[in-house]
């Protein structure tokens, strides 16, 4: 009862106060009530103004509670990170008082040391663009291991005596992924050819061995880069147009991250998956008559390596034989657009998760192109290029279970002594594949190992392997590049090859056989 007596009287002392104040204004002279009317006017305005600058007062308040909030992110987390970005040219002035530390494999050889005020490569050439060198703009591990190699954590009285009389501390020692056997085979299997190989574990990331031809001795850095930025000699280390001849002499371009190659049948693999995915029940029954004459695609003649003839081929067979007149087939059926989303999922036209300088792969085509350009695109001719290293991240995804991995040089940092100071962990990119397209594709590239293009190579091989091969025409069809790309230990894959051979047709080195002597020296 009392609180219905309360609700009752709120209102009554509402209206009591509404004439109250009625009351009061008709005690006031018209001007003052005037004056009271205008003065609230006022008010309603300003408060309206008030808004805005008010709004904007909370906004910055915002920004800078942001601001302090970043700073203090930046100094507990990405300190590290970014004062060891290669990029940052303090780095040099920070380093005056640290004597350059070692760069050991994952195996302990030691790959870079100084000999008084030089920098030494016990292995010259062998190493070279993995490992770098240390002068001019640096460049390898030399580049991404900069802060590491220029920081020293030995015992803190030790560095502080060191103070005292002026000297050098010791600089820590970087450990890198690379193995110095696997290395060593993957360079001698390239032989005099140049090309590139690219080894890597495809469930950490970690890059075994690195290995680009052309090749130079480090340890005549000063004559190597003089002759490299020659006016007369001078090829600008573009990284390749897909059948540029500039590309001989560049020694200092590590083709393996920087140079950019047409993938050849290599690219088949990401056609074949790009028609699964836009056709995923019709490509069970795929079926194409492969004959011996050109066939014609959106106006353009298309006929298999050598001419040869594979006859009636299902989806999986034009991959094993590497059937351009399939694949020709199959991309003019194809949704332009929904194909170069594929492609860009894998990163074509996109920077790789590499620390590295690393060349951008690239695609052209989309709905607007000229459909003339498709047949020959979809067998990897036409404008694609793609770096060895990015078709290793490809394969590796694949192997993987669709995740990709960021790949890395760097395995840990130890100071002088030998003690760990930092361990990096393997890093996932994202995952791009199911796991029936990954089970699909893994059949297709094991088909293509074990009585395809590869089956010769692979014979008698002690262990499972699924891949793909590839040849690609350039400099007018003069000359072709050879591709392997591919994983061992099929169903628990262990290790991922990307091989590029240039001018295979004159110096006989297929990639192929490459792989077999690195995936060889592996298992044993």
């Amino acid at each position: 009862m009392k609180k219905k007596e309360e609700i009752l009287k709120k209102p009554q002392e509402k209206r009591k106060k509404r004439k109250k104040k009625d009351l009061d204004l008709e005690m006031l002279t018209p001007e003052q009530r005037a004056f009271i009317e205008r003065e609230e006017k006022i008010n309603k305005i300003n408060d309206k103004m008030n808004q805005p600058v008010l709004a904007i007062t909370y906004l910055f308040a915002f920004l800078i509670i942001g601001l302090m909030g970043y700073v203090i992110h930046f100094m507990v987390v990405e300190k590290d990170q970014v004062i060891a970005n290669a990029a940052n040219s303090r780095l040099d002035k920070y380093a005056a008082n640290v004597l350059r530390g070692d760069i050991v494999s994952s195996d302990g050889k030691v790959l870079a040391t100084n000999q008084g005020d030089t920098r030494y490569y016990p292995y010259g050439d062998l190493f070279a663009h993995a490992v770098g060198y240390s002068s001019y703009s640096k460049a390898g591990i030399e580049l991404i291991g900069n802060f590491y190699l220029s920081d020293s954590n030995a015992n803190v009285l030790e560095r502080f005596v060191n103070t005292l009389k002026e000297e050098k501390n010791e600089g820590d020692t970087v450990v890198s992924t690379l193995d110095y056997e696997l290395q060593k085979v993957a360079y001698d299997a390239l032989g005099a050819a140049n090309g590139a190989v690219v080894v890597m574990e495809p469930d950490t990331g970690k890059i075994l061995a690195m290995v680009s031809k052309p090749d130079f001795d480090p340890n005549d850095i000063d004559t190597v880069w003089k002759e490299a930025t020659d006016e007369n000699n001078n090829n600008e280390n573009s990284g390749g147009d897909g059948g540029n001849e500039e590309l001989d002499e560049a020694v200092l371009l590590n083709r393996a991250t920087q140079g950019l190659y047409p993938p050849g049948s290599t690219f088949k693999v990401l056609t074949t998956l790009s028609y699964i995915r836009q056709n995923p029940i019709r490509y069970k029954k795929y079926s194409y008559a492969c004959t011996n004459e050109e066939s014609v695609f959106n106006g353009v003649s298309v006929h298999c390596y050598n001419r040869k003839t594979h006859g009636e081929q299902e989806l999986s067979d034009a991959l094993a034989n590497s059937c351009n007149q399939a694949y020709a087939d199959i991309g003019v059926e194809l949704d332009v657009d929904e194909w170069r989303d594929t492609l860009e999922s894998f990163l074509f036209n996109k920077s790789l998760p590499y620390t590295d300088a690393s060349a951008t792969s690239r695609f052209y085509l989309d709905g607007k192109s000229d459909k003339g350009y498709i047949p020959q695109t979809a067998f990897g001719q036409g404008d694609t290029l793609i770096s060895p290293l990015h078709n290793a991240l490809i394969v590796s995804t694949i192997a993987n279970g669709g995740l990709m991995m960021k790949p890395y040089l760097i395995d840990s940092i130890e100071n002088y002594k030998g003690t760990r100071i930092r361990k990096f962990s393997p890093s996932s990119y994202d995952t791009l594949l199911t796991a029936k397209e990954v089970e699909i594709l893994t059949d297709y590239m094991k088909q293509v190992v074990d009585e395809g293009t590869a089956a010769d190579y692979f014979a008698g091989a002690p262990y499972s392997v699924a891949g793909k091969t590839g040849t690609a025409e350039y400099a007018n069809g003069e000359h072709d590049y050879s591709w392997f790309v591919g994983f061992s230990s099929v169903d628990e894959p262990e290790v991922v090859v990307s091989i590029l051979v240039e001018k295979s047709d004159v110096n006989g080195v297929r990639a192929t056989a490459v792989a077999r002597k690195i995936l060889d020296s592996y298992h044993n």
